[in-house]
């Protein structure tokens, strides 16, 4: 049985998603702010997040951001109004697979439910040994992180990690926008479409010694994007210096 748990506010949409919920055979954990989340991931394992951005003190966004980088659980934003783009942009980019406007359908919501469980590869591979290596850069699939031969370890959220991976796998290839939002789990909707440029951004802030200029992350005008640097593929670790 695959456990929820739920942030929000808002008891009786506590009580709606519950009720729903339970009758899939999900077990939902419903909480009202953060302050249990130590508790909970500490002692149960969590499949999937469902946080509402206004819990009254707190920002929902800041939950999210504390989540993705120490939790591998999926994320689905809930928001009955922070509907501008920036807000979903941010809340993609900082690692949710999902962001659902109030009001809307159970139904619907069971269908992104079941879509964030089924596409899960940070989960799939969080036992494999692999490491990319690409120029001077070795990507580690265990820990999510990126290594490079003369600066520290570069934690990535988990908008970056799939778009890094979806690069990884297809080098030298043009990609589409299309293409990558399938590959980052963004759906496909025409209002996401600029969250890719934005992970794009921060990619090449992270990889390019000058991201005005950028060399592994090439834009094809009119195309897509090409991730132009022969890629290696280890079944464990390179050993650092």
């Amino acid at each position: 049985m695959k456990h929820i748990l739920l942030i929000d506010d808002d008891a009786s949409m506590r009580d709606l998603l519950i009720d729903y919920l339970s009758q899939y055979a999900f077990r939902v954990t419903a909480i009202s702010d953060s302050q249990p989340l130590s508790r909970i991931f500490g002692t149960d394992t969590v499949d999937l997040v469902v946080v509402d951005l206004n819990l009254g003190h707190e920002d929902g966004l800041e939950i999210v951001r504390r989540l993705s980088g120490t939790s591998d659980a999926p994320i689905i934003i809930i928001s009955g109004d922070r509907l501008e783009e920036a807000d979903k942009v941010v809340g993609l980019e900082l690692g949710a697979v999902d962001y659902i406007t109030k009001p809307f359908g159970v139904r619907e919501f069971l269908a992104r439910v079941r879509a964030s469980l089924r596409e899960r590869p940070v989960i799939k591979s969080r036992k494999e040994r692999k490491t990319y290596v690409f120029g001077d850069w070795t990507l580690n699939i265990r820990t999510r992180q990126l290594a490079h031969v003369t600066h520290k370890d570069i934690k990535l959220t988990a908008g970056e990690f799939n778009l890094l991976m979806a690069f990884l796998k297809s080098p030298q290839q043009i990609l589409s926008r299309e293409q990558l939002l399938a590959g980052t789990r963004i759906h496909d909707e025409e209002v996401f479409d600029r969250s890719i440029d934005v992970l794009i951004l921060r990619l090449r802030r992270k990889l390019e010694e000058d991201p005005t200029r950028p060399r592994i992350i090439r834009t094809e005008r009119g195309a897509g994007y090409v991730f132009d640097v022969d890629v290696t593929v280890n079944d464990s670790p390179r050993a650092r210096p």
